[in-house]
């Protein structure tokens, strides 16, 4: 076994505060679109298979316990104690947690409670501008105000992040748009917008991500799978690469979250451009019993020092072990393979679980 003692979740949300129900926990661990299969359930998946098989252990059950009897336990135990037992026996010491998702859902400073670990804020670029647009009265006001909310966000997260592939698409123009061009879509985009209206003009974009891009910290990008409904020929990472290019020397980092099933290309853009980094860990909650063999395509590609873990969990404390345990096994099986052919010496496969496991987002994310 490769030991990797230290867990960084360089991307997350928080979960539920609220008891759920079988229908409702099952929406929240697969994100479709309708229904299960006539006859099935979303546990019918490699997701269900790897919640039923790391998570009732650590609620006192046995591995693969029927959906029916893991959920009686989570509603014996009450939310709190679920979530308490599931995060701190997931093995992950810091949460980066994106607070931009609606419903009820923990904070940073109840994630690192409820998980005995330590805890930092991601801020979403699209949310804090929607925030921005609900209090100004006017487009000079926006404009000023976003600025400065932006400024001041970036003296208090530890990264930013966004979710352009998912409002727009990924082949967004590479270049920063000019101060006329900002002001012009702006005035559009607040004219016609509601309150909690979201942001989806590419102009408004590009805007936020060179503002985050000035602001020195490191910017995560989403790509891949991701919402029910998505197109996700969109959100293929390759289509950022005139942006990655645009970006380069000037001393922000970006990370190609999640990927999958685009996680070589991901690997590849960070394998080419020294300032960008690809995720490993959200994907292998997708594929579940097949992780070790995704993981082993993006280590194919993907220099050491470039992948970072992550879970990209969401309401549900399982999704976090199930990354957590999935990414451990994986990474053992993997490394542990290469050991065992004499391709790599075992102080070697140590040293690379280390850093991408923590190390890697140790040293970006500045948690030192």
């Amino acid at each position: 076994m490769i030991e990797t003692p230290s867990l960084v979740d360089q991307y997350c949300h928080g979960v539920l505060r609220t008891e759920l129900g079988l229908g409702t926990f099952e929406a929240r661990l697969v994100r479709t679109e309708g229904p299960p299969a006539p006859g099935t359930t979303l546990f019918d998946t490699q997701t269900g298979f790897a919640v039923r098989r790391w998570c009732p252990p650590l609620l006192g059950l046995e591995p693969h316990c029927t959906p029916a009897r893991y959920l009686a336990r989570r509603r014996e135990l009450g939310v709190l104690e679920t979530d308490r037992r599931l995060l701190r026996g997931s093995g992950i010491t810091t949460y980066l947690v994106d607070a931009g998702l609606p419903g009820d859902l923990t904070g940073p400073a109840e994630m690192a409670t409820a998980g005995d670990a330590d805890a930092h804020e991601i801020v979403r670029l699209e949310l804090l501008a929607e925030q921005v647009a609900d209090t100004s009265g006017t487009v000079d006001s926006f404009l000023a105000n976003l600025a400065e909310a932006v400024h001041g966000a970036a003296a208090n997260a530890v990264a930013f992040t966004s979710v352009a592939g998912v409002r727009h698409g990924l082949a967004l123009a590479p270049e920063p748009p000019g101060p006329g061009e900002v002001r012009s879509a702006a005035a559009r985009w607040l004219t016609g917008r509601e309150v909690g209206g979201e942001l989806s003009d590419p102009v408004l974009l590009r805007h936020l991500l060179w503002s985050a891009v000035a602001s020195g910290r490191p910017l995560q990008l989403h790509a891949g799978l991701g919402e029910p409904g998505l197109r996700i020929d969109r959100t293929d990472p390759v289509l950022l690469t005139d942006f990655v290019r645009a970006t380069a020397g000037l001393g922000t980092d970006l990370v190609l979250l999640h990927g999958y099933p685009y996680h070589r290309h991901a690997a590849h853009l960070a394998g080419v451009f020294p300032h960008v980094y690809a995720d490993a860990g959200a994907a292998l909650v997708r594929t579940g019993a097949r992780a070790a063999t995704v993981l082993a395509e993006i280590l194919e590609l993907a220099p050491f020092g470039k992948i970072m873990f992550s879970s990209g969990a969401q309401a549900l404390p399982e999704l976090h072990v199930v990354a957590a345990r999935l990414f451990h096994e994986a990474l053992g099986r993997v490394l542990g393979t290469w050991v065992a052919e004499e391709a790599w010496a075992p102080a070697d496969a140590r040293r690379v679980a280390g850093m991408i496991a923590s190390g890697n987002a140790v040293r970006v994310y500045g948690l030192e």
